[in-house]
């Protein structure tokens, strides 16, 4: 399984499925980020927390945490 967290700095990836329960999982959807949808990333702070992704248009900083919920294709 590969997750967001991973994906590396002008890359391109595709959302295969969200893990996660509850709030969290809902949190993350309620950004944009959905099954399908694709996401660039633009930037990795220099320990890995935040990362500075590009969803459906706008700019978005997830925490690790949250960037390891998301399986990626």
């Amino acid at each position: 399984m590969t997750t967001l967290r991973q994906a590396r700095i002008g890359q391109t990836v595709k959302v295969r499925k969200l893990h996660g329960e509850g709030a969290v999982k809902r949190r993350i959807m309620d950004m944009g980020i959905t099954r399908g949808v694709e996401i660039y990333v633009r930037k990795v702070a220099p320990l890995g927390d935040p990362v500075e992704v590009t969803v459906r248009g706008y700019e978005l900083s997830l925490r690790k945490a949250d960037a390891e919920m998301v399986e990626i294709e």
